[in-house]
């Protein structure tokens, strides 16, 4: 009998999930802290433009953070636009700014994308400029 005691203990023991959580006392508090890059815009419509002229697009953004923000990186998503950006570090309460020059070699609509990674977060912003070749 003690043996079937022990063995059913041990089986109940087996199947038991044992989960321990973390408690956040109300002291405690999570933070998540909004991006402290606002844009001016972050889609343009730059309706009907002419077919083999470049077309330089400037995106606009504050920094509303605490701290000195720099521009990590700037990658067009494809070779038809060049980019340019802010080289030094944003203070906080300046501006600074992302250019794109998009070379309009084909007729027709078009939708095209600059990504943009800064020293504040590993999360891209995603800038989106769209028209029409004429």
């Amino acid at each position: 009998m003690k043996i079937v005691k022990i063995s059913l203990l041990s089986f109940t023991l087996a199947f038991m999930s044992f989960k321990v959580e973390p408690k956040i006392s109300s002291a405690q508090s999570v933070k998540v802290m909004p991006s402290t890059l606002v844009w001016k815009a972050e889609n343009i419509d730059l309706g009907e433009i002419p077919q083999n002229v470049p077309k330089e697009i400037v995106f606009e953004f504050k920094n509303t953070g605490l701290k000195a923000i720099t521009i990590t990186k700037v990658q067009p998503s494809c070779g038809c636009t060049a980019a340019d950006y802010t080289k030094e570090a944003i203070a906080p309460g300046a501006s600074g700014f992302i250019k794109a020059t998009y070379n309009a070699a084909n007729k027709g609509s078009f939708t095209k994308t600059v990504t943009v990674v800064t020293s504040d977060s590993d999360t891209q912003n995603l800038l989106m400029f769209k028209g029409t070749v004429i």
